[in-house]
């Protein structure tokens, strides 16, 4: 696929064929930085900074009928928790093997490579993102990422590129105004 200006379209027909949707988490939903710190009895605390408007959109998909999944190189309760309270799975995995964790989901799902998106920013996702049929990266990405990119969001990670990425891919299916429609709605007792 040709590369496209940050921000662009996602084009319908690859779009069309995503049922799954792979989220990286720290440079992606979150901006990379990590608060570690200890209680005054010595237990370790871990703080990561998730953007609310980035949730939205994984909860968008959702509604869409996609399954989303967090894939992380790391483990952390901050992602365990965020992914809970999203309602999403989440697959963390310390010495970064993603790979057997998406085929576990894809196989699950009955699906194939070009019916996963994956939304990356550095080299841990690379496994994975050299297979998937939609390669998306934050707008920081690493060079390693951007390049294989099939589209790149203008914003950074945990600065609203996940969001970004959600509203473009619903669009690209002609599906974003009825789940906004939905989303307002049933918040407005319609």
């Amino acid at each position: 696929m040709e590369r496209r200006e940050a921000g662009g379209p996602i084009p319908e027909a690859l779009a069309a064929r995503i049922r799954l949707v792979i989220f990286d988490v720290d440079g992606v939903l979150t901006d990379g930085g990590v608060y570690i710190g200890s209680t005054e009895s010595g237990e370790a605390v871990e703080l990561k900074r998730f953007n609310i408007q980035d949730g939205l959109g994984l909860k968008l998909l959702q509604w869409a009928g996609l399954e989303v999944a967090m894939v992380s190189g790391r483990v952390s309760r901050a992602t365990e928790l965020r992914a809970r309270e999203l309602g999403v799975a989440c697959h963390q995995d310390d010495g970064a093997h993603k790979l057997p964790a998406v085929r576990r989901i894809m196989e699950r799902m009955g699906i194939g490579w070009d019916e996963v998106a994956m939304v990356a920013d550095d080299l841990p996702d690379v496994s994975v993102f050299r297979h998937v049929g939609l390669k998306a990266a934050v707008g920081n990405a690493t060079a390693s990422v951007a390049e294989l990119a099939d589209w790149q969001a203008r914003r950074s990670g945990g600065h609203g590129a996940v969001r970004e990425f959600c509203d473009g891919l619903l669009a690209a299916r002609g599906e974003l105004d009825r789940v906004v429609k939905r989303y307002v709605d049933e918040r407005s007792g319609s």
